[in-house]
């Protein structure tokens, strides 16, 4: 479970770019963040993993265990064994290109051992069939030798969410995971992120309101730093157009301008 609790961020200039962002997410929930551009939406995702420190409020995050993190107030030391159990799915993937996928994939568990024992011996045997095990689930175990570099974009994404796996975290970000990614590939990704929230809570930021109304299980929006709605992922016209405003016009979706809801 993940708790959020009255994020407060201000800039130099006065401007507050989040004011009093609460909510809470349990394992279960595949919760999409909605906004317009600038809304805090990224912000927001900052703060639970620890990269961006709010001015006030707090972050707390309780593994399977029951043993509470909190992400606001931890030093280095701390931060690090809680970003252990916060697996992250970047829109621009952040794998190394030039090593295999697999690698990619072990990557994702560095934080959890020694630097002399990575550094002299690498991962066991053991590491590297669990590491195919996620390769499977998000269907690339063919491509596991492969150089990520001459993969797809879906394709990297795809490394990117079995790197998360076999991490084997407590919270699970996404942020903007299907931003860069045509129409198929965005619905292959969403199909392959939901199913994880069902033994961790997982939280997205996304641009398509038609694809959280159909994948997600819930929606926050945030708006002016503010959470503006918390709720069924199916949002009416009425709803999209509160939170939007004029950007709604501007914006591009895959499948209908924008999902009408009886």
């Amino acid at each position: 479970m993940i708790e959020v609790k009255n994020l407060v961020k201000v800039l130099p200039n006065g401007r507050r770019v989040l004011d009093g962002v609460s909510f809470k997410v349990d394992k279960g929930e595949f919760v999409g963040i909605l906004g317009p551009s600038g809304a805090g939406k990224s912000l927001t995702l900052r703060c639970l993993n620890g990269l961006l420190k709010p001015d006030e409020g707090s972050v707390t995050l309780t593994d399977a265990s029951g043993r509470q993190y909190d992400i606001t107030k931890a030093n280095k030391k701390e931060l690090r064994t809680a970003r252990q159990k916060i697996g992250v799915i970047f829109q621009g993937y952040h794998l190394v290109k030039r090593l295999p996928a697999i690698d990619n994939v072990m990557i994702g568990r560095l934080g959890q051992i020694s630097t002399l024992r990575s550094l002299l011996y690498g991962f066991t045997d053991r590491e590297a069939e669990e590491a195919k095990k996620a390769l499977e689930q998000v269907k690339m175990e063919a491509l596991a030798g492969a150089i990520t570099s001459g993969l797809s974009g879906g394709e990297m994404q795809r490394v990117a969410i079995a790197r998360a796996i076999y991490q084997q975290p407590s919270l699970l970000l996404a942020d903007e995971p299907i931003s860069n990614l045509d129409p198929s590939n965005a619905k292959m990704i969403m199909k392959l992120i939901r199913p994880l929230s069902a033994d961790i809570p997982v939280i997205g930021v996304f641009h398509q309101p038609e694809m959280t109304a159909k994948y997600c299980t819930r929606v926050i929006a945030i708006k002016d730093g503010k959470v503006l709605y918390d709720g069924d992922p199916k949002l009416t016209n009425d709803q999209l157009v509160e939170i939007y405003g004029e950007e709604l016009q501007q914006m591009e979706h895959y499948e209908q301008p924008v999902p009408v809801i009886a």
